[in-house]
């Protein structure tokens, strides 16, 4: 989407340079973070058709369901070669079950798989995987140390600052993780007992990025080209990984992008081109889901209602939206707004 510039500066210009994660080159130093229930193949497209998303990753998998076969799972092994570079999540505690689903999602295409130990939402902690990692750093080391013995690619982990305020174990693993060959480590600067409240700590991003030697992730808080460049300028990381603040913005990437680069903020897109955006993102889900269109538009529902318009009646399109159960439904929903 080409959008002209305004006049309104952001900030002078800083070095905005392409990293790599072992021997794969991300071009642009901004990458989407995995979401459970967001980070589907229609999301993770439209981050990098509207430009300058670097990197996406797909939505946590678990490793005990690929073990055994779980059909839910299976239907979201929804990536295409056309995403390349991409990186597909796993979580889990066991090493030999990680081991197994590293080996089972490269065979099926992924460049780069990540692991997992930022997840602190009960279902998955509960079971010592994903944050709850971070209380027993001797599992979590074996659990990388096996993963990267098991691939030809690069093996990436995403972590948060430590369990708890008393638990900041971010650095002492990321020191682990480099020495047992990972290859990039994303932070998010929140503990999970925090979860998503709060302010996320950036000092432990820059913390992490003087530890090791290998490309830092920096995560939290970012929404906008100003508090990307913050990130940059604080920590030093060699990247920018944007979560909530894509969703119903695939634009976001491009827009920071061109700020840092220029020092000029580009304006918002119209409620029209946000209205196509959202049609289109609900065409590309659809095309590549397993599950019924009725059920496919169930899933939609709590994506397609990030895309905020700001228009007068947007609750009624809100609405509307949250009863769709059809592709032609949800198209009707926004077309009054192209």
């Amino acid at each position: 989407m080409m959008l002209a510039t305004d006049t309104t500066r952001v900030a002078a210009p800083i070095a905005f340079a392409p990293f790599k994660i072992g021997d794969i080159r991300i071009e642009t130093p901004l990458t989407l973070a995995p979401m459970a229930g967001q980070t589907s193949y229609a999301l993770r497209a439209l981050c990098r058709q509207t430009g300058d998303c670097g990197l996406v990753c797909t939505e946590l998998l678990s490793s005990q369901a690929i073990h055994y076969k779980s059909r839910k799972t299976f239907d979201m092994l929804d990536w295409s070669p056309d995403e390349f570079p991409f990186a597909v999540q796993l979580y889990g505690s066991d090493p030999e079950l990680m081991a197994e689903a590293a080996r089972f999602v490269v065979d099926r295409g992924a460049s780069i798989v990540d692991i997992n130990m930022g997840c602190w939402v009960p279902k998955v902690a509960k079971t010592g995987a994903g944050a709850a990692l971070l209380r027993d750093l001797c599992t979590a080391t074996r659990v990388v140390e096996a993963v990267v013995r098991a691939v030809n690619v690069p093996v990436t982990v995403k972590v948060r600052a430590g369990w708890d305020a008393n638990t900041l174990t971010a650095v002492p693993f990321a020191r682990a993780a480099e020495q047992a060959g990972v290859q990039a480590i994303a932070v998010h600067a929140r503990t999970a007992a925090q979860g998503f409240s709060g302010t996320a700590d950036w000092s432990i991003i820059r913390q992490v990025k003087a530890a090791v030697r290998i490309p830092v992730i920096g995560n939290g808080d970012v929404t906008d080209a100003e508090t990307a460049l913050r990130m940059f300028q604080e920590t030093g990381c060699d990247a920018v990984m944007i979560g909530r603040g894509a969703l119903g913005k695939p634009w976001l990437f491009k827009h920071i992008a061109h700020a840092i680069r220029t020092g000029e903020r580009l304006p918002p897109p119209s409620p029209s081109e946000i209205a196509r955006l959202a049609i289109a993102h609900a065409r590309l889900a659809l095309s590549r889901t397993a599950l019924s269109e009725k059920q496919a538009c169930l899933e939609l529902r709590g994506q397609l209602t990030k895309y905020h318009l700001g228009v007068p009646h947007a609750a009624a399109l809100r609405a509307q939206l949250v009863r769709a159960e059809s592709l032609a439904e949800i198209e009707a929903c926004f077309s009054a707004f192209l």
